[in-house]
């Protein structure tokens, strides 16, 4: 844990993020959507924008981007031909070579403004090389214990790392004992602290969020009201960054924001989100019950081994009609039963079955015209889970 690597190679590299304008992005929940948010309404706005978010979710190009065209294979083995002699040198790990591999890639492009999203934590995380012009926080909440840290304090100042001298900070509503570790770590860097502006008069349709914030009306693409948060957080981060956009060209962007795997309907009423720690699934089933009072839910799940079950357990705890447990192919994620096993001992009922095919075909036969199906727990699973219902997804404009 480090950033001596990262430096290194950027080194190497001519340090490329030295010649960039940087939003840098951190939290728990909703990272990857600001950020989708923010770089959409930017795009929009005219201005040639990198993004940099991690994982992805079928090709590792979606993770480097410029104005929504990911980085090529060509590319790719370009800079990795060019870096191999550093890399074997410093013994960098795959995230610190991918953070060196964005940055470049935005300096070769020459782009206006690039949107940095934190892999893990903040102070020791990889995209902690960069000096920003914005500093952005998401809501912070337990996760990654193993690495960060099993309270929310100690979670806080990992995530309060990234916050740079007289650099300012826009921060999410949080816990009370996030905010006032948040607003020391800005006192100290004698950083301007602001804190997102909550919307108003959410509605939340099957289709997308409606919402209100200074007394403007806005509508995002994106569904739930945690997304109407993470609309707001980032119009006030652009208005800390163009005080000159025009409230129509905010429209347009959040509007045509497309950000896959959060509440997205992959069949009829079945949907696949990626959340896997206890305020996203907190609030991806509380948008579907907003949305569908009446309906029953059957759930697939599969999770990470480094994840927090106990907590995750109290919010999925009787929420599903049937609770299927599943793992990927890949061999990365919890085997069915053993994750069946520890839900168990916490009381949730629920039945292990060995692939998402498997799991979608059984709930397929259960389902009812008014039932619904969420389909969470992690990203490593969305290419089964697009293959299941065959829906394309190339390596396009996102």
């Amino acid at each position: 844990m480090g950033l001596e690597h990262t430096f290194s190679l950027l080194e190497f590299l001519k340090n490329p993020q030295n010649n960039l304008k940087i939003i840098h992005i951190a939290g728990t929940n909703g990272k990857g959507s600001t950020a989708a948010v923010i770089y959409s309404v930017l795009k929009a706005r005219g201005y040639k924008v990198g993004l940099y978010t991690s994982p992805h979710l079928i090709s590792f190009s979606e993770r480097i981007r410029v104005n929504g065209l990911p980085i090529s294979d060509q590319e790719i083995l370009r800079f990795m031909r060019k870096i191999e002699p550093a890399i074997k040198d410093i013994k960098s790990t795959f995230f610190e070579v991918t953070t060196s591999m964005a940055l470049n890639h935005f300096n070769d492009h020459n782009v206006d403004v690039a949107v940095i999203e934190t892999g893990l934590g903040g102070r020791l995380d990889s995209t902690n090389v960069v000096d920003s012009s914005l500093t952005v926080m998401t809501p912070i909440s337990i996760d990654h214990i193993d690495i960060l840290g099993n309270t929310i304090e100690k979670i806080a100042v990992e995530k309060a790392g990234i916050i740079k001298k007289k650099v300012p900070l826009i921060t999410a509503m949080q816990q009370k004992t996030v905010f006032e570790i948040l607003k020391k770590t800005a006192n100290e860097n004698e950083s301007p602290f602001y804190t997102s502006t909550n919307p108003i008069n959410v509605e939340i349709m099957p289709e997308g969020t409606k919402f209100e914030l200074s007394n403007k009306k806005f509508t995002t693409s994106m569904i739930g009201e945690h997304q109407a948060s993470n609309a707001a957080l980032a119009i006030n981060t652009l208005i800390h960054f163009d005080d000159k956009i025009p409230y129509e060209t905010i429209c347009e962007g959040i509007n045509n924001v497309c950000w896959p795997g959060r509440l997205q309907p992959v069949s009829d009423r079945i949907y696949y989100d990626v959340a896997h720690n206890e305020e996203g699934i907190r609030s991806v089933l509380g948008t579907l019950k907003t949305i569908f009072p009446e309906s029953e839910i059957f759930g697939l799940f599969c999770l990470k081994g480094d994840k927090d079950i106990e907590h995750i357990a109290k919010y999925i705890n009787s929420q599903f009609k049937t609770l299927f447990i599943t793992t990927s192919k890949d061999g990365l994620l919890l085997r069915p039963r053993e994750l069946s096993e520890k839900l168990n001992i916490l009381g949730i009922n629920n039945s292990p079955v060995d692939s998402i095919s498997i799991g979608i075909n059984k709930i397929k036969k259960l389902m009812k015209p008014k039932d619904i199906t969420l389909i969470f727990g992690t990203h490593y699973i969305a290419s089964e889970v697009f293959s299941e219902f065959e829906i394309s997804f190339d390596s396009g404009v996102i």
